[in-house]
């Protein structure tokens, strides 16, 4: 071979040599195993609480120190225990000796806990093995500096106290009372104890597996009180029943109570024990599997506010418990108290009078906007819930016909008759129609013209008097609010009624169903529009809805916002001002005292001697057409003082369902003058 090729091939391949050997360098440092990156990766797992993984990254010698057993107990119990987050290191610094194949990492390591956010410096030392891969040297300091393999990290939790709810006078209607708490003491049982078993599972309405489970579980011994079921400290005869089975104990303890029961059910609602949902929706919020929360009514509405912070310390003890360090502490924020506006005996007086009915009543004081009492019956005792419902109780409850956990005061309703004030306002504030207007004799069977077919608009009594917006009030004349509505018109009248507040829910703490009056807000045919005038058609009001609209009767024109949080020195908030005109207001209300007053009004039952009041009555027909004779019958009466100088002032709606043959709207009249008179003797 040529020589001088010879000298080119070797240099080519010497090329080939180098390039080959600074590949490989370069390869091999990209590979490198650096401390700071084996510190990350730890972290990485540490956050997903991936403790196997984070055990491979430990030096020969701390697996040799530490089983895997051990290493993972420890840092779950204590990591998981002290509910560590958001792990972040910063300010990390690395000291590495290339040559002895040691580096020491120095940071800082923050995380949110239970008992807040704990910072602190610390620092691990890192060795090469035989792979030449830095691998971390572990101890327990590795979890925090202050932290020996012979110490401890405990915590401890304190529990706030849930806040109460209070009425306006400051008597108890949800708070910490007495209970007591039934349980078994196993020692105490009899030998063959199958039959006590059956016979406390009859008592309590739990299944006897519940029993066996709780007397199985590990904790038991012979001498351990096993509680079983919790009972109202005053059901004495159950008690008594209780103690006659071997091995039973009944201690008090305390816990959630209300005090008024089914009289209070819908509006203050409940607490339970949460979910498992629950407790995902509300991560962050200091809640544990432990814990109770609002289920229903203002104990939901006002959760944030009642259920306080728990309180809660992070601290090291040595081998002996004795605590040497604190490393994180937050004090226990005991939940707010709760003060409403609701006068828990005008609240009695209402349930009492119509805990048999199916009924919605709201009571306010239409100066004030101030919500007295608001009831829903048939109802349900909330302190069932906390005591520990049976599963065939729950069942009882929502197969009843009656619906008693049905909330009737948040939902709508067809008005009738008691709509015809709110026509006869629009009228009048849209000068659409005037007081005087006399629109003549119809009898008690009415339409436009024959394009109505065989439709006619019925009324119950004729009457010789003038057919003016006064007499059709006093005798609630439907053929004159049908006609008043087709004078307003379906543009205005829709207009006037969206001013007024429909299709808008109105929110006292609960919120309330929109009061509607026509789908999509539009009158199909004159019928219906001439129906709405008198409270039927497709026109449905919320009883809190039509409570707030009646204050413009008393308030010249505006409708007060009802409120039930309650307030000192409170600031009458105006709903909708203008909502009818001032004169149109007053008029109404002058009709509305003659409702009451004259001999031929329909709520002349009313009359309270010494009392001036107003009020309308108003019977709903729930039918599928007008020859139906199978429907139903909404009865409302609507009744306020109506003297400026009274120290009383109280405005009163009230509906019930299921009123035919028990005499439409007049069913309903007695009980709310009962009411009033009961309220204004407190």
């Amino acid at each position: 071979m040529d020589k001088r090729k010879v000298i080119v091939v070797a240099a080519a391949a010497l090329i080939i040599i180098v390039l080959i050997a600074a590949i490989r360098g370069i390869v091999a440092k990209l590979g490198e195993s650096k401390p700071q990156d084996i510190l990350n990766e730890y972290i990485g797992y540490l956050q997903n609480e991936q403790y196997e993984q984070m055990y491979e990254l430990l030096a020969d010698k701390s697996k040799t120190d530490y089983s895997q057993e051990v290493f993972i107990s420890r840092n779950k119990n204590i990591y998981s225990g002290i509910e560590a987050k958001d792990i972040k290191l910063d300010n990390v610094t690395v000291e590495e000796n290339k040559d002895e194949g040691k580096a020491t990492v120095r940071y800082n390591m923050a995380m949110n806990t239970l008992a807040g956010n704990i910072n602190f410096s610390n620092s691990i030392k890192l060795v090469k093995n035989e792979e030449d891969e830095y691998r971390i040297l572990w101890s327990s300091t590795v979890i925090h500096p202050d932290l020996d393999d012979t110490e401890k990290l405990r915590t401890s939790v304190n529990k706030p106290k849930r806040g109460s709810i209070y009425d306006r006078n400051n008597v108890l209607l949800a708070g910490e009372g007495t209970i007591s708490s039934v349980g078994l003491v196993p020692g105490k049982m009899n030998p063959d104890p199958a039959e006590d078993i059956k016979k406390l599972a009859e008592l309590l309405e739990i299944s006897e597996e519940k029993i066996k489970n709780s007397l199985g579980a590990s904790y038991v011994k012979s001498d351990t009180f096993v509680e079983i079921a919790t009972v109202s400290k005053e059901n004495y005869t159950l008690k008594e029943e209780l103690l006659k089975v071997k091995g039973i104990k009944i201690s008090d303890s305390k816990g959630r109570v209300y005090p008024y029961g089914e009289q209070m059910a819908h509006l203050i609602g409940y607490v339970q024990n949460i979910t498992a949902e629950e407790l995902k929706e509300n991560e962050g919020k200091g809640y544990t599997q432990n814990s109770v929360i609002g289920k229903n009514g203002l104990e939901k509405v006002y959760e944030d506010r009642l259920k306080g912070t728990s309180g809660a310390e992070i601290y090291i003890t040595d081998s002996q418990g004795n605590r040497n360090q604190t490393l994180a502490k937050i004090e226990v924020q005991n939940g707010e108290d709760i003060k409403l506006t609701i006068d828990a005996r005008i609240q009695k007086y209402v349930y009492n009078e119509l805990k048999n009915e199916k009924a919605a009543t709201v009571v306010m004081n239409p100066k004030t906007g101030e919500v007295l009492a608001i009831c829903s019956t048939p109802s349900y005792d909330t302190n069932e819930f906390i005591l520990g419902m049976s599963n065939s109780k729950w069942q009882a409850l929502q197969d009843n016909e009656n619906k008693p956990l049905y909330n009737r005061y948040q939902a709508v309703y067809a008005p009738g008759s008691s709509f015809k004030p709110v026509i006869g306002a629009i009228g009048l504030t849209t000068s659409k129609i005037d007081k005087d207007d006399d629109f003549g004799k119809s009898g008690t069977k009415w339409q436009k013209d024959t394009t109505w077919g065989p439709y006619h608009v019925t009324t119950l009594k004729s009457y010789n008097e003038k057919a003016n917006l006064a007499n059709a009030l006093i005798y609630s004349d439907n053929i004159y609010f049908a006609k008043a509505a087709l004078k307003i018109g379906k543009d205005t009248l829709s207009t006037e009624l969206n001013k007024i507040g429909f299709n808008n829910p109105i929110k006292i703490a609960q919120t309330m169903n929109s009061s509607t009056f026509a789908n999509n807000n539009t009158f199909e045919s004159e019928i219906q529009l001439a129906d709405t005038g008198y409270g039927q058609g497709k026109v449905l009001t919320n009883p809190v809805h039509l409570a707030s609209i009646y204050t413009a009767f008393v308030n010249d024109g505006n409708m007060i916002m009802p409120y039930i949080e309650y307030k000192e020195n409170a600031k009458v908030e105006i709903y909708i001002e203008n909502a009818f005109s001032k004169e149109a207001a007053n008029t109404i209300k002058e009709d509305l005292i003659q409702v009451v007053e004259n001999q031929n009004g329909t709520a002349h039952s009313a009359k309270i001697s010494g009392v001036k009041l107003a009020g309308k009555t108003g019977t709903a027909e729930i039918k599928a057409s007008q020859d139906d004779e199978t429907g139903t019958e909404i009865g409302w009466f609507n009744a306020f003082i109506a003297d400026e100088n009274s120290s009383k002032q109280y405005l009163v709606v009230s509906m019930i369902e299921n009123v035919k043959d028990k005499g439409g709207s007049h069913y309903v009249i007695p009980k709310v003058k009962s009411i009033i008179q009961k309220s204004i003797n407190l």
